[in-house]
């Protein structure tokens, strides 16, 4: 029998595999169309979302949907999740630990969405997923991993403190939709950086 994200879903709200099951209020699985072109994946929930149990409801949620708005894209017309399930506390990076107990939900999830191309925002996801860093450097550019395409490009928490990032959010986000759009039209696209296994 093929598993759902229905099923991973319900093995995230009643995970205990690391200590945040202890101090969160809901746990956050992913969200959106299982039919969509691109996931993305942020660092882990805040307050809002550990309120709420739903991933990009906050402040940064609304730059995101802003950003989305922008090129056109209905935010349930995209799959969207974190490296980590639960709100670490006071909002602090999540350790290693907790990225490891994680790990496999977002594998799971990205074999099951089967998306043209994963857009990782911000350094803790494009560590998590990828090993890299320096977000500022490789922001807006394409990477392969195993076969699955990566685009990487700002947190959209960024953007809520320097306004001026606004603009690069959204223009990244257009870029990364026009890269979609040439996929679906059966075109190589080059890649910045490939990794080998």
């Amino acid at each position: 029998m093929m598993e759902t994200l229905t099923q991973i879903r319900e093995q995230v709200i009643q995970c205990t595999r690391c200590d945040l099951e202890e101090t969160r209020i809901n746990s956050v699985p992913g969200m959106g169309s299982f039919n969509s072109d691109v996931i993305f994946v942020g660092e882990a929930p805040g307050r809002s979302e550990d309120i709420r149990g739903e991933p990009f409801v906050g402040a940064a949620g609304k730059k995101l949907t802003e950003a989305l708005e922008a090129s056109g894209i209905k935010r349930e017309e995209i799959y969207i999740t974190n490296v980590v399930k639960c709100r670490p506390p006071r909002n602090r990076p999540p350790n290693c630990q907790e990225r490891d107990s994680c790990a496999d939900y977002l594998q799971r999830e990205i074999h099951l969405v089967s998306p043209k191309i994963v857009c990782i925002l911000g350094n803790t996801a494009f560590n998590s997923i990828l090993g890299g860093n320096k977000i500022t450097k490789h922001r807006g550019k394409i990477m392969r991993k195993d076969n699955q395409l990566y685009f990487i490009t700002l947190h959209p928490a960024a953007t809520i403190y320097r306004q001026e990032l606004s603009k690069t959010l959204k223009s990244d986000i257009q870029k990364l939709f026009s890269i979609i759009t040439e996929l679906k039209n059966g075109r190589d696209i080059p890649v910045d950086v490939e990794y080998t296994s």
